[in-house]
């Protein structure tokens, strides 16, 4: 293993801001994983941690095939994270919002092109992403539909589900989109939580990496269980959500990943004056729990679950 800085940004008030890599094996540039790029990405920063003790344990084993590399970066933006704050300490603007970057732009367009370059030529890219809605996901992954999506290999993390999306004008500035312009097969795996550590989704992740690694030969190491390319492909608008008409406290009754009947209770709010029930969600079909709202609060019109 080889450690190295990728990317360093130098501050007036405090120590340089350094992104660190993690290299294993040498040759060609095959694969590079992208953790946090945002300070509250707790469970994206602590799946890279344990996918390079995978790595580091496969290396010593010789399990990296010759002529392959691996590229690890586990944070991007280790000032919010200090801070816990979601986005850039200073104006609020978001890294994954300004690729490719650009060298003489504001900090984070600076940040995304040294970061850029860097990873850029990598045939293959994994970024532990987190979504806009706060909440807890059935692993899964996914990708945007940009003309480049390589469903094949997506199949080959062996999770339950592929989820493919259409592009937003908004997505074209996000890493994984552009890894896709420059020819990279890019894909974002999203476990259970962000601001939470969860470890079994987590190691989930990390064998399911290692599942594909071996599938291209990168790596020769022996893994059980993953779902075998069997994972099912569905579009962002297959999801069910199922939205509150109502605020207040905010009660999930079933677990992420629960198979749910039609009419059986979901999530309950109530007033958070006078405690009393303002509504019961209930599901509108047979179903899997693929989403759910976890804040102790919710605000009406909010998608609290969504049902494969």
């Amino acid at each position: 293993m080889q450690k190295k800085v990728i990317y360093e940004l130098n501050a007036l008030y405090r120590e340089p801001m350094q992104v660190t890599g993690y290299v294993f094996g040498e040759g060609e540039k095959s694969v590079c994983v992208v953790g946090s790029m945002r300070g509250n990405e707790v469970q994206q920063m602590f799946a890279c941690s344990r996918l390079i003790q995978r790595l580091k344990i496969l290396e010593e084993q010789q399990m990296i095939v010759e002529g392959q590399s691996i590229l690890v970066i586990p944070c991007v933006n280790s000032y919010s994270m200090n801070i816990g704050k979601r986005f850039w300490s200073t104006d609020n603007t978001d890294i994954n919002r300004m690729f490719p970057g650009y060298h003489e732009g504001e900090t984070t367009q600076r940040i995304a092109a040294g970061v850029f370059d860097a990873i850029k030529d990598y045939a293959i890219g994994i970024q532990f992403a987190s979504n806009y809605m706060p909440g807890r996901f059935l692993p899964h992954i996914r990708m945007m539909q940009t003309g480049f999506e390589d469903i094949e290999t997506a199949r080959k993390f062996a999770f339950p589900y592929v989820i493919t999306r259409n592009t937003r004008p908004f997505d074209t500035t996000t890493l994984n989109y552009n890894w896709q312009i420059w020819e990279t097969r890019a894909f974002s795996v999203y476990t259970t939580d962000t601001d939470e550590i969860d470890r079994r989704s987590a190691a989930d992740a990390v064998k399911g990496i290692e599942h594909m690694l071996n599938s291209e030969g990168i790596l020769r190491s022996r893994i059980s269980g993953g779902y075998h390319y069997n994972s099912q492909v569905l579009c962002d608008d297959d999801l069910m959500s199922v939205r509150c008409h109502t605020a207040g406290f905010y009660e999930n009754k079933v677990y992420v990943g629960e198979e749910v009947y039609e009419g059986q209770l979901l999530a309950e709010i109530t007033d958070p004056y006078e405690g009393t029930v303002l509504e019961q969600l209930t599901a509108p079909k047979d179903g899997t729990v693929f989403f759910q709202h976890k804040a102790p609060l919710i605000y009406a019109d909010t998608a609290a679950v969504k049902l494969v």
